[in-house]
């Protein structure tokens, strides 16, 4: 008999445990029609998204992040209504990063670890951001810079599109090099317009016909890509770099009135962030405090893929917010997902870990760590540490500024055991096991990596025009 009733007592819990458990799973699943995400957090039913991205725009170029020479009050603005975030990574270059941000997934998964490479993904392999949000009934717009991401946006899942080619791209040249940009599948010439305006125009026109729809739209800026030219509000003799960076905030200022005035900016999360670090010698310029950053542009120092990120949704998101949550660009996707109630794909493992909780006040399941990778080059990185693929281990604590390489820790306890747990995480990703770059490893233009070298084994390379060649594509990346 005593043995009998334990029986019975122990499937009586197995039974409930299971119930719970159903439950929980129907919870989950019903949580788009619930209007509740699958973090339990109550939301409106099927907000808008706008993501916007800064072209090699730093920490260093935002007045928010401490900027000693840009001033960016509308940027600003969205921190001091909403959140902060000052430890947001993504790949160092372009066509790494953006491959990062649309698919979730790390470049030794997608191929996407240089430029070229990024070229070769394939809408049959790689789901992105739009082809997720639509499955909940969003409808989908990418407007400005496509990059070196392979097809148009439509074959990856956006319904409207206007992309041009390439980077830099603001004022058209002489009839024969005529800018050409790609709205809807027609080819058009730029003409006399200003590229950030026309590609504004297309924004406030597509979110005007679709106002009373959820609507994703990413906006892929051109500000401050170089190469860096005079805006409609430049003057004779002003600074061609701080008008851009002005230029492009007012944009920012623009659309959020324009949000205003369609009412949609209560229903609306936006979040805007920079694709890299600031390029070439326009880091120089970009102090905090009058302090030097470490990085930029197309290194894996901090500030090659440290980002400046903030994001604002009134109503949802309290202001004058600053986060130190652990960021790294996978998480938008399943972020961005668990707004709009869709359901993530499963075809692929996804690298990315949802933040709305840290979004909207909550703990949720924050990071513990980071990945960035770049070319054959890649680190892991929390709050304090830092271990890349030689197995150097860095002290973080006083990045941006400073990474301190540990060369000698064995009698350090927390290094030690940070070294330990880092070379764990690493150990699980095994970026080496995956897809590496097939040119020199940098992650920038194997195609123009190989065209050199085989010119210059040829003896056909002039050397002071190759430096030059060198030093314009190292300032440029993309």
């Amino acid at each position: 008999m005593k043995k009998l009733l334990i029986g019975l007592l122990m499937l009586s819990a197995f039974q409930y445990l299971s119930a719970q458990s159903n439950k929980k799973n129907k919870v989950v699943k019903s949580a788009a029609v619930a209007g509740q995400s699958t973090s339990g957090i109550k939301l409106p039913s099927k907000p808008n998204i706008i993501y916007i991205l800064a072209d090699d725009l730093g920490i260093g170029d935002v007045s928010a992040y401490g900027s000693d020479s840009n001033h960016t009050p509308n940027i600003d603005q969205l921190a001091k209504t909403g959140i902060r975030f000052q430890h947001c990574y993504t790949a160092p270059l372009c066509g790494p990063s953006r491959s990062l941000i649309l698919t979730g997934r790390y470049a030794f998964r997608t191929g996407a670890v240089n430029q070229d490479m990024c070229g070769n993904m394939k809408p049959a392999d790689e789901v992105m951001i739009p082809t997720v949000l639509k499955s909940a009934g969003y409808v989908t717009s990418m407007t400005g810079k496509w990059g070196q991401l392979p097809l148009n946006p439509s074959d990856f899942g956006f319904d409207d599109y206007l992309r041009f080619k390439g980077s830099g791209v603001y004022w058209s040249g002489e009839k024969s090099k005529a800018e050409i940009y790609t709205e809807n599948g027609v080819n058009k010439e730029l003409g006399k317009d200003y590229m950030p305006d026309l590609m504004h125009d297309h924004v406030v026109k597509w979110i005007s016909s679709n106002k009373d729809k959820p609507f994703f739209l990413y906006y892929s800026l051109v500000e401050v890509h170089g190469k860096i030219l005079p805006t409609p509000n430049s003057k004779p003799g002003s600074d061609i770099y701080a008008d851009n960076i002005a230029y492009m905030d007012g944009l920012v200022g623009k659309l959020l009135t324009t949000l205003d005035s369609l009412k949609l900016r209560e229903k609306t999360l936006i979040v805007f962030m920079g694709d890299n670090g600031t390029a070439g010698g326009y880091a120089k310029r970009g102090t905090i405090g009058g302090k030097q950053l470490s990085g930029k542009k197309g290194e894996m120092l901090e500030c090659g893929g440290l980002v400046p990120t903030l994001a604002n949704w009134p109503s949802y998101i309290a202001p004058n917010q600053v986060s130190n949550t652990l960021i790294d660009a996978s998480d938008l996707l399943p972020t961005f997902a668990e707004v709009g109630g869709a359901a993530l794909p499963t075809k692929n493992i996804l690298d990315g870990r949802s933040f709305l909780p840290q979004l909207i006040g909550k703990k949720g399941n924050p990071r513990e760590w980071v990945f960035c990778e770049l070319g054959n080059k890649w680190y892991v990185r929390d709050d304090r540490w830092k271990l890349n693929r030689e197995d150097e281990l860095f002290d973080m604590i006083n990045s941006p500024f400073e990474e301190k390489l540990m060369t000698n820790y064995s009698n350090n306890k927390e290094a030690t055991a940070a070294h330990d747990r880092l070379k764990a995480v690493l150990d699980q990703l095994n970026p080496a096991g995956g897809i590496l770059d097939d040119a020199d490893g940098s992650g920038r233009h194997g195609a123009k990596i190989k065209a050199r070298e085989a010119k210059k084994n040829g003896g056909k390379d002039d050397d002071k025009k190759e430096k030059k060649k060198k030093e314009a594509n190292q300032a440029d990346g993309d």
